[in-house]
């Protein structure tokens, strides 16, 4: 760099007419012999020619006739010593000046070569601000030829009036710090665009000390910060559809969804307001769903038909619709007062495409003219993808919802079905199945038991004597003692139970109490002499609400007891027949009521 810089210095200061004279005056002092030194060289060369040629004369001949001779011949010798003398100076001498001149053109050719095809931009100031230099490539980028540029004021010529100060500020400091500098800045060129150029400059002096001119070498970086504002722009791009994607994910809340949405798009678009229209494929209209920015209501009220304005004909032709000057359509003004009240000058609008459907409309609005770019565009219509999308999921969402909640009211209708055909088969124990559900769920909460194992409880509950379909009637309906026989087959209802509803999957984890109600704390209970806590606590719960309701209500065995004779049996039981803790809370909500 050091060393470009000294090249290109040179071919600055050889185009400097003051410079070059000063150089020139300096070649001769220090590079060539001056015409007194060759005049000083012819002098020193006769006086010794004279000194010694007489006295040889006068050592070698005494005649005066014959010395008046030898001094002519002397004479004639000097002329042609001396003649010969200077013609080797001098050649000497010229020949030197044509090797150094032509080392000098070879330095000068280098120095044009280097300015002149060098892909970078070199230019050089005076210190009245004046142009001295700008090479082609400069020049070419710019748009000027090197007539129009020599002697212009460089700041006032090629640089934007915001940034003359600044530059005006570092022209300064390199004069007084007098050392290179690296900045930014932009150049203006003839037909007015701007170039953003990368400079490395240097300040020269001249050889009293005096600042003489600024030299600087730029690199058009226009270009690369440009695709480097466009690579963070799509960054952030990526980032807004990466967020909107996680909401997507993490919530199933379309609000939710759509405000954080909306403000992604409204933040990275650089927009005043945008609005999420809900199509309703039943009544062929557009509703509204969110808005972010608007300074009314009256967005909120939003209806229009398929093909009516410009969002209803973006859903009918299903392509994005945009209007850069809604003041001047009248079609979109008879169709809504927000360009009136909200003050909106352009609008987008965006059909919100998923699987094939129409789920909507994206809207997007400003109060001064959008001049959009391919990609801005582009990005408004990822986004409205995504819109799409949480849409079609949040529908997805909750048709599967209603579909399950049908499902399951389907299933409990069933149960309390398949439950009120075991009491019509035994009017004895019409509302014991209704009553028994709803204790055991009061224990089952009171004891802290999930939502989620209550929905099993109370199937279990519902269906805790579906076993007894497969006992004979004339011993279910047995009024007297059960043989040894009969009491075998009574206490298979249970595993009846279980062969029954173990096949239907939804139904498995309600097996507890129909499979294990009738197991006792102390291991004697039936069928598989479970004991203490082997027994599930469903089933635990629902032994001692069974039996405290059969107590209490007449039954073709035994009449209705009293209920603190009913009371006191269940207490004689807690331990042996049933789980003490179970015991415990039962009663202690019986007494709350």
């Amino acid at each position: 760099m050091n060393w470009a810089f000294r090249c290109l210095t040179e071919y600055v200061r050889r185009d400097n007419k003051e410079s070059r004279s000063e150089r020139d005056s300096a070649m001769r002092e220090s590079g060539f012999p001056s015409a007194r030194r060759i005049a000083v060289l012819y002098a020193l060369f006769g006086g010794l020619w004279i000194l010694l040629s007489d006295r040889l004369l006068a050592a070698m001949v005494s005649d005066p006739q014959r010395m008046s001779t030898l001094q002519t011949y002397k004479g004639w010798a000097f002329v042609a010593a001396s003649t010969l003398l200077l013609y080797v100076t001098v050649k000497h001498e010229f020949r030197g000046r044509r090797r150094v001149e032509g080392t000098l053109q070879r330095e000068r050719d280098f120095s044009t070569t280097l300015i002149e095809s060098s892909p970078v931009f070199f230019v050089a100031i005076n210190a009245d601000g004046e142009t001295l230099l700008m090479n082609d490539m400069m020049l070419g980028t710019l748009g000027y030829t090197s007539d129009e540029v020599t002697g212009k004021n460089y700041l006032a010529t090629f640089v934007p009036e915001a940034d003359r100060e600044m530059l005006s500020r570092v022209f300064r400091s390199l004069v007084t710090e007098r050392k290179p500098t690296v900045n930014e800045n932009r150049v203006l060129a003839k037909d007015g665009r701007e170039r953003l150029v990368e400079w490395h400059g240097r300040p020269v002096f001249k050889e009293n000390g005096d600042f003489d001119y600024f030299f600087g070498m730029g690199i058009d970086i226009t270009g690369r910060r440009q695709a480097e504002v466009q690579a963070k722009r799509r960054l952030r791009h990526l980032a807004a559809l990466h967020a909107v994607d996680m909401v997507i994910t993490a919530s199933l809340d379309l609000n939710v969804t759509l405000n954080v949405f909306l403000e992604q798009l409204t933040s990275h678009l650089h927009v005043d307001a945008a609005a999420v229209l809900s199509f309703s494929s039943h009544t062929q209209t557009l509703t509204f769903s969110a808005g972010s920015g608007f300074r009314t209501d009256r967005v909120q009220r939003t209806l229009h038909r398929l093909g009516e304005c410009s969002a209803g004909k973006a859903a009918l032709d299903r392509r994005t619709v945009a209007v850069f000057n809604l003041p001047q359509d009248p079609e979109d003004h008879d169709c809504t007062r927000l360009v009136s009240d909200e003050g909106f000058i352009s609008y987008f609008a965006v059909p919100l495409i998923s699987k094939g459907n129409v789920n909507g409309i994206l809207e997007v609005y400003n109060r001064s003219p959008l001049e959009p770019d391919p990609e801005w565009v582009g990005f408004l219509e990822s986004m409205a993808l995504q819109a799409a999308i949480a849409i079609d999921n949040a529908t997805l969402f909750r048709d599967i919802q209603r579909a399950h909640s049908e499902l399951t009211m389907a299933y409990d209708t069933t149960l309390e079905g398949w439950a009120r055909a075991l009491e019509i088969r035994d009017k004895q124990t019409k509302g014991h199945t209704e009553r028994v559900v709803e204790t055991t769920l009061r224990v089952a909460r009171a004891m802290g038991m999930e939502e989620e194992e209550l929905v099993h409880i109370r199937r279990g509950a519902l269906l805790h004597d579906i076993g007894k379909m497969s006992i004979p009637d004339s011993i279910l309906f047995s009024e007297g003692p059960l043989s040894e026989k009969e009491r075998r087959i009574m206490e298979s209802h249970p595993r009846h139970a279980f062969d029954l509803l173990s096949p239907i999957r939804y139904l498995r984890p309600a097996l507890d109490i129909p499979y294990c109600h009738h197991e006792k704390w102390d291991g004697t209970g039936y069928p598989r002499r479970l004991k203490g806590e082997q027994i599930p606590p469903a089933a635990r719960i629902f032994a001692v609400v069974d039996v405290w309701d059969a107590l209490l209500n007449e039954r073709r065995y035994h009449s209705a007891w009293p209920r603190e004779k009913a009371r006191e049996h269940i207490r004689s039981l807690a331990g042996k027949h049933f789980d003490p803790e179970v015991v415990e809370v039962f009663f202690r909500l019986e007494q709350d009521g």
